[in-house]
């Protein structure tokens, strides 16, 4: 028989609710299926990860989500042996660390807890170089717990590469910056107001560039937005919830995820601990709940989608987890296919 794997995944968890770090595992092309193949505990904390390139290959980046956060560079190999650390994890100038991007040359993370962006340049070699220059922002919003500062939860490079986009749940907006070519820190160019309470978290283009998506954390729906990239101005243009009606439980959504053909689009909703599917319109400006499935665990913390289109990958927090699923190419409806233990699972990617 030949060769069957398909390439590498890679997990992150919060290694201090018993996580095992980073783990490593290998992809099935047939079937979707991982299998663990190694794991590092080299950085405390990586709830989020992205791939970059440098002389010498790959590199994997890893958030440190701490009060006094940090992120990491690590060498990739192959999926038999675990990543190396590039030298020590470099601090970010701001606390909690969610989200991590790579961009123009440059490491930006979003950091929760203090409501800052910060950017690193990345050495030859891949390794974050310090000091970070970091952008705070300021503002509220009306949720009196989860609002009372800003908190940014996502840091996304449009498809041009020219604007960077920040999903700021403490204020409900979305700030468009761009990378100061001078300083090699984040300016703002605008910022773009939802509906108060909103409490944006995450969100994800349309294939054509020419939407965007926007998910709720505290509002658990979806913001359809259109991205002007020439101007760099987001405008909201109409809300879509993803939870049936009549539902009345606690939900909080986690990662919004677009099909490559940009008919469907994918929720992940902790509480509810299911999977929302979305239709969008042909061109991409409305969308609508057809259904929502479970989610194979227990809070679903993120949602990725394997480089083929046709698998979606659910980290599941609380039941240590990811599960895989089989997407319908009709219906866009996710079948459960099979899981693995990954204890306090937060992100997966693909090599």
């Amino acid at each position: 028989m030949g060769d069957t794997r398909a390439g590498s995944a890679f997990i992150g968890s919060f290694t201090s609710a018993g996580g095992r770090g980073i783990i490593t595992a290998a992809v099935d092309a047939r079937t979707g299926a991982l299998t663990e193949t190694a794991e590092t505990g080299a950085v405390a904390n990586p709830s989020y990860l992205a791939l970059g390139a440098a002389d010498g290959g790959p590199v994997l980046y890893a958030v440190s989500e701490q009060d006094e956060g940090a992120v990491g560079a690590l060498r990739v190999s192959d999926d038999k042996q675990p990543p190396r650390l590039i030298g020590a994890p470099v601090a970010v100038g701001g606390a909690g660390p969610t989200h991590l991007a790579v961009a123009a040359g440059r490491l930006l993370t979003a950091n929760y807890t203090s409501g800052s962006v910060s950017v690193l340049p990345v050495g030859p070699t891949g390794e974050p170089v310090a000091p970070a220059r970091v952008l705070r922002q300021e503002g509220r919003g009306p949720h009196p717990e989860r609002q009372r500062e800003p908190h940014a939860h996502q840091v996304l490079p449009d498809p041009t590469g020219r604007w960077i986009l920040v999903t700021d749940l403490g204020t409900d907006s979305v700030h468009v910056c761009a990378l100061d070519p001078d300083t090699g820190g984040l300016v703002e160019h605008g910022q773009t107001a939802l509906r108060p309470g909103t409490g944006p978290r995450q969100l994800a283009f349309h294939p054509s560039g020419r939407y965007a998506y926007v998910l709720g954390e505290l509002e658990p729906a979806v913001t359809v937005c259109r991205w002007d990239s020439g101007a760099g101005v987001l405008e909201p243009l109409g809300v879509t919830p993803v939870l049936p009606e009549g539902y009345t439980g606690s939900a909080y959504p986690s990662a919004v995820v677009v099909a490559p053909d940009g008919r469907f689009l994918w929720v992940a909703i902790r509480g509810h601990d299911s999977l929302a599917v979305l239709a969008l319109s042909a061109g991409g400006e409305r969308a609508e709940l057809v259904t929502t499935v479970p989610c194979g665990g227990h809070w679903p913390r993120d949602l990725a989608l394997d480089p083929t289109g046709s698998r979606l990958y659910a980290a599941n927090e609380r039941s240590g987890d990811v599960t895989w699923f089989a997407v319908d190419p009709v219906t866009g409806v996710p079948r459960r296919s099979g899981s693995i233990e990954a204890p306090a699972a937060s992100c997966v990617i693909f090599a």
